[in-house]
């Protein structure tokens, strides 16, 4: 993409992510973006096809970074961690800036596809640190079980932010069976 197609499309996302937080998902139109984003109809085809492409992209562009790795941030440094607890915990910084957002998404129809792509980038975190799962029990149910409870402690915590990263990143870790993820 050249400069102007960068900046059509962050201006489309950033009137997207502007929208969820002040009137949510199902309310939103694409008249509603073009007008804010300050474009025309045809300049947001070009780049999504429905409202739900252009979801479907804030979602792969959120979790991208998120899952991305660690690394020296303004709010965060996690440029030498890569235990799980260390990972979880910042990927919920991440999640804290953009809770108001994520908020809006999950209060919507919207949240079943938010919550698809984080499980589908939990499960390749959760794989990466199973280290010891039980005799018996299919790796990948462990690794399902541990990316849908995660998930679902997320969703907790976004109508329950009364606590930080790293608390919520503990309670979980106190919360799944010691020594299956470390």
């Amino acid at each position: 993409m050249d400069r102007r197609q960068i900046k059509t499309r962050k201006a489309i996302i950033g009137a997207f992510t502007e929208l969820l937080e002040e009137k949510g998902y199902s309310a939103i139109t694409i008249q509603d973006i073009v007008d804010r984003a300050d474009i025309g109809r045809s300049s947001f085809y070009s780049h999504f096809d429905a409202k739900d492409d252009l979801l479907n992209g804030l979602c792969e562009g959120i979790f991208d970074h998120v899952f991305s790795g660690g690394g020296k941030e303004a709010t965060h440094d996690f440029s030498g961690s890569r235990d799980l607890g260390d990972e979880l915990t910042h990927i919920l910084y991440h999640i804290r800036e953009k809770k108001d957002s994520i908020r809006s998404i999950l209060s919507s129809e919207s949240g079943d596809v938010f919550m698809k792509y984080f499980r589908l980038h939990l499960k390749d975190l959760f794989s990466r640190n199973a280290v010891s799962v039980p005799e018996g029990i299919p790796e990948d149910y462990v690794i399902s079980a541990g990316a849908g409870s995660f998930s679902e402690a997320v969703r907790w915590w976004i109508d329950n932010d009364n606590y930080s990263p790293e608390e919520i990143a503990g309670f979980f870790l106190e919360s799944i069976r010691p020594g299956i993820f470390t």
